[in-house]
């Protein structure tokens, strides 16, 4: 199997691309846009955090609420036709997925000499206009993040992951400021932070900064 969907009256093909039906909200977006989970052959939810699980896709708009609600109504079972088990954590496990997913990008990004760390480092590509995305620690003083944000005004803004998270990406105790240059992996980063941003305090701005 390929893990692709069959068609059915939920989902519809448009020009932009496939869209989904999200069981919670009823809203038909992108399949990008959306959280894609399938049922395992032991009957369990699981979340498809790459797209390549084979079975029928269930679908969600990225947002904890958004889980939790699927759980707590039994959504899951409805949209399978049949019974399921869900964890209860099911949104924790998502977030996890997501968080893990992220991190990796940026791991990626460093190592393909595509995202630097440190306030001069950082400072330095953002004066240049060599900066795609612009990380910055959630818990991180205010004062530094407002500069950093001050000079990256206009790019993509993120504020999703303590200083210790984004740290251990770069070898250190603790990572306060991140630049990515323009590239794939500044995209990918910013398709899973959008989702990731449904499911942890923190932010993730447009490209105006607000």
């Amino acid at each position: 199997m390929t893990g692709e969907d069959p068609e059915s009256p939920d989902e519809d093909e448009k020009p932009s691309g496939p869209r989904r039906r999200c069981i919670v909200t009823g809203q038909v977006l992108d399949k990008a846009e959306l959280l894609r989970f399938v049922v395992s052959p032991e009957g369990e939810v699981v979340f498809d955090g790459q797209g390549r699980l084979p079975g029928r896709g269930i679908w969600l708009c990225p947002g904890r609420d958004v889980v939790n609600t699927a759980v707590t109504k039994r959504l899951f079972a409805k949209a399978a036709r049949r019974a399921v088990s869900v964890a209860a954590d099911l949104a924790d496990r998502v977030d996890r997925v997501l968080l893990r997913q992220a991190l990796d990008c940026l791991g990626l990004a460093r190592r393909a000499g595509q995202a630097v760390t440190g306030f001069e480092k950082v400072r330095a590509e953002l004066i240049a206009r060599r900066v795609a995305v612009l990380v910055e620690a959630r818990d991180a003083a205010a004062s530094g993040r407002d500069r950093m944000r001050a000079l990256g005004t206009g790019l993509p803004q993120v504020e999703l992951f303590d200083a210790a998270e984004l740290g251990a990406v770069f070898g250190r105790d603790a990572a306060v400021h991140v630049a990515v240059a323009p590239g794939g992996l500044a995209e990918r980063l910013m398709k899973v932070c959008s989702q990731l941003g449904g499911f942890r305090a923190g932010a993730t701005r447009n490209e105006s900064g607000q």
